[in-house]
This record gives C-alpha cells, structure tokens and sequence, in this order.
C-alpha cells in the first residue's frame, strides 16, 4: 500500500495516509508521460505566427527590367524570395499545435507522474489548508512547517481566494485544483501537496 506523510492543518506531522494503489502505486509509464506534457505545451501555443509569401508582399507589380539585353539574369519581380523585403519561402503560418490523446492514456499519465512522486517521497498529505485572511507571510509559514522545498504544487479540491491571493506571490508555488492539475503541474510542480479533499476527489475521479 502506498503511503504518504500526513500534516495537520497547522502543518505538523501526523503520521501517514494511506493513498490508492491504483492512481498512487501504478507502473511509471515515461514515454507516455512524456507524450502528455508535448500535449500539453502544444495545447498551450497559440499558433498565431505568419508570414508572408511572394504573392502577400506589397510591391513586385511590373518587371523590374527587360528581359534580355542587360547582362543580367531575368527577373520577373522584386518580391521574389532571393530579394530584400521579398516573400518567405516556407515561411511558418498560423496552425493548430493541439494532439489529441484518448482519456485513459490522459489518465494514464497522470497517474504516472503522481506515482512517480509518491516513489520518490515527493509527495505529501495535509488536512486542509485555509487561512483566515488574505496573508501571504501565513501561507508561506505554513509551507515552511512542512519543510517544502522551493518549488511546490499545491492542490485543493476547489479554488479558495484568499488562498489564491496568499500564495500567488509566493515564488515556486503553484495553486491547481484536482479537477484541472495535469501531468506537466505534477512533472515541473516540484513537491506535490495535496489537502486531503483534494486527494479523495483525484482518487474518486482517477476510478471511473
């Protein structure tokens, strides 16, 4: 059974918790994971890059000179590739960087990386994590009794805005509810922190 060290609200150590073998104890797949984070960033570019070819360039309308007589090569317009302020020859253009994966390998992938943390005792359990009013100094005290390192993810079972607004500030942390962490927040997040509903409701989804 795989376990994971389990803090108190104040951020004391309270012994372990028990996690689910099935999301917490399975086989590291690494090039699935890998796969899903390349998802993941493609998913993030907005592939708005462009640029102009021979026929989108201003200017270029006649010859620049006759065609024989000269000495010189024959051209047809100035826009073409080989002269300044030319078209782009295969230039990029805007495009969709988004690569489907099916849900079970998304799942997959993330169950991976929460393995994979939890191998590496990387991951930890508190009971909650609430402040009583908007205080970054008491978030990061918080942290400080866990003796989190100086990149950490921390995952809650829903958004809260006094703790996002407490550790938003916070260099190396990272806010994600369970319904929207992904495999690249797990794999870059560091330390991962889970409250405890918020590791129930991964459990819970992780199962269907």
């Amino acid at each position: 059974m795989a376990k994971a060290p389990l803090y108190d609200a104040s951020g004391r150590r309270a012994g372990e918790t028990d996690l689910s073998e099935a999301v917490f104890g399975s086989d590291v797949n690494i090039p699935l994971v890998h796969q899903k984070v390349v998802a993941e960033r493609n998913a993030a570019r907005q592939g708005t890059h462009d640029t102009r070819g021979r026929s989108e360039v201003a200017g270029g309308g006649r010859k620049p000179y006759r065609q024989k007589g000269t000495g010189r090569a024959r051209q047809g317009s100035t826009r073409a590739p080989h002269y300044r302020h030319g078209g782009i020859v295969f230039g990029p253009t805007p495009r969709d960087y988004t690569q489907d994966m099916p849900r079970r390998m998304k799942q997959a992938a993330l169950r991976s990386a929460l393995s994979a943390k939890a191998a590496d005792g990387q991951l930890l359990v508190i009971e909650d994590f609430k402040l009583s009013r908007i205080s970054t100094r008491e978030a990061a005290l918080l942290l400080d009794a866990m003796e989190i390192g100086a990149k950490a993810l921390l995952v809650v079972e829903d958004y809260d805005g006094t703790l996002l607004k407490s550790v938003r500030n916070i260099p190396g942390v990272v806010l994600r509810t369970a319904r929207e962490v992904s495999t690249m927040d797990v794999v870059n997040g560091g330390q991962v922190v889970l409250t405890r509903a918020a590791l129930v409701r991964i459990e819970e989804a992780s199962a269907k």
